[in-house]
């Protein structure tokens, strides 16, 4: 019987290679089948695979080079296994020995043990070759980006770009949200001294916890009873921004599963806020049940396409609007490292049409003097300032709305042609766009 180390290994690479070979999302892949893993072992897991695909250019560089032919596509998890045993040599602490033995065991668990000596030959090759030290070839690999992604975030960020594509390989670090309904950041802060979690927080989120080494939230107190949420600190600001300064009593989460941003509007808002949480996505839509029941709120939640209005809509104009759109959700690679092998440029196209459909038809669901908050995941300019300045550009009615909820979060923003962006990794945040949008009365 194969040990947990092993299977774990084994498993690892027939996670990676769902997503490599086959296009499945990560979180897909590694539900399907942490099962066959061992609970202690599973952190191992998620280490080998977001590893594998945070870094997954640079380990196929060397894979080629340790390669002398291109394995049989019916052996090609074998590829992903050698990434797998690649990254523990290179990337972790994990002695060396342990990770060559029981990658190539892993070669057997997978019912490829013809192909174990060929594992045990590039792995102690790449250790014997010091190949970690040469320098890579191409642009792919010194980034671990798809080229076109790293032309794009060139053009877009010509200043930034660097930064950016660093930020997106880095590990990304946990955030909560406190409820405000029920504690503040400086009381809940003191809750997890007491229980030894370090957090820190930041001045331009006010509910926002950062903390200095992830926990699971059977840790975090009170997390069962609603008093707080894992939620990126980026995220955060679309509750504050909305709701800013306004007294909006009807208020349409357009894009709404899984929640956190429903929670979030409903703890701001208090009793007052009457919210529609709707989401196109019924299995998702459940989540939304969940999320806003663990925080003791309410609201209406609605199966429906948020393009068309006609299905759903009752009628009555929304004072606020939040439209947290399909992206590319290039702002979390971080988070996702699959998103780097599962776009591609034509996404961003299909992308930038539908955020366009939908901006148009929520404007018509949206009051005269009420306000509309177009958000986005993504770093790329198609999704953002162009979608809301050609909207801009052929409406009227509509205006842009240049308050922040606080001056301390300039700091964090750079200011577009249209809307504010926070960049991946500034401040420790995800990458977000935001664009807060007013209907004129007529």
């Amino acid at each position: 019987m194969a040990s947990g180390g092993v299977k774990t290994r084994a498993v690892a690479a027939e996670a990676v290679d769902a997503v490599v070979t086959h296009g499945k999302s990560l979180d897909a892949a590694i539900a399907e089948h942490e099962d066959r893993v061992a609970p202690d072992d599973r952190p191992l897991l998620r280490m080998l695979c977001y590893g594998s695909l945070r870094h997954h250019w640079q380990l196929r560089e060397w894979i080629d080079r340790l390669l002398q032919r291109p394995l049989k596509r019916r052996d090609r998890v074998i590829n992903s296994l050698l990434a797998v045993g690649l990254l523990q040599i290179s990337d972790t602490r994990i002695p060396d020995h342990a990770a060559v033995s029981q990658t190539v065991e892993a070669a057997r668990q997978l019912r490829r043990p013809k192909l174990a000596g060929l594992v045990n030959a590039c792995l102690r090759r790449f250790q014997r070759e010091s190949l970690a030290a040469d320098p890579s070839t191409s642009e792919e690999a010194q980034w671990n980006h798809p080229q076109w992604l790293i032309d794009q975030t060139k053009r877009d960020w010509p200043d930034d770009w660097q930064a950016v594509l660093a930020a997106n390989n880095e590990r990304a670090p946990m955030w909560l949200r406190v409820n405000s309904a029920m504690s503040t950041v400086d009381e809940y802060r003191q809750e997890l001294a007491a229980a030894d979690i370090e957090a820190e927080g930041n001045e331009g989120l006010p509910d926002a916890l950062r903390l200095a080494e992830p926990c699971s939230v059977d840790s975090l107190p009170g997390f069962v009873d609603g008093r707080v949420t894992v939620q990126d600190g980026a995220a955060q600001l679309a509750a504050e921004w909305l709701l800013h300064g306004q007294a909006h009593k009807r208020v349409l989460d357009a894009c709404a599963a899984p929640g956190g941003k429903s929670g979030h509007l409903l703890e701001k808002g208090g009793a007052s806020l009457e919210l529609t949480a709707l989401d196109n996505d019924a299995s998702r839509v459940v989540s939304i049940a969940e999320n806003l029941a663990r925080l003791g709120q309410h609201a209406t939640i609605v199966t429906a396409d948020a393009s068309k209005p006609e299905e759903w809509w009752d009628g009555k104009p929304f004072d606020g609007i939040l439209l947290d759109a399909p992206c590319s959700a290039t702002g979390v690679i971080r988070r996702h490292p699959d998103i780097k092998l599962l776009r591609r440029p034509s996404d961003i196209q299909n992308l930038s049409r539908l955020q366009r459909d939908l901006l148009e038809a929520l404007w018509s669901v949206l009051a005269a003097n009420g306000r509309l908050l177009y958000a986005t995941c993504s770093a790329l300019a198609a999704e953002n300032d162009r979608v809301v300045r050609g909207f801009l550009d052929t409406h009227d009615d509509a205006q842009e709305i240049d308050v922040l909820p606080n001056n301390n979060i300039r700091d964090l923003m750079r200011r577009k042609v249209c809307g504010y962006q926070i960049l991946p990794g500034t401040a420790q945040l995800d990458g977000f766009y935001y664009a807060c949008l007013e209907k004129k009365a007529p």
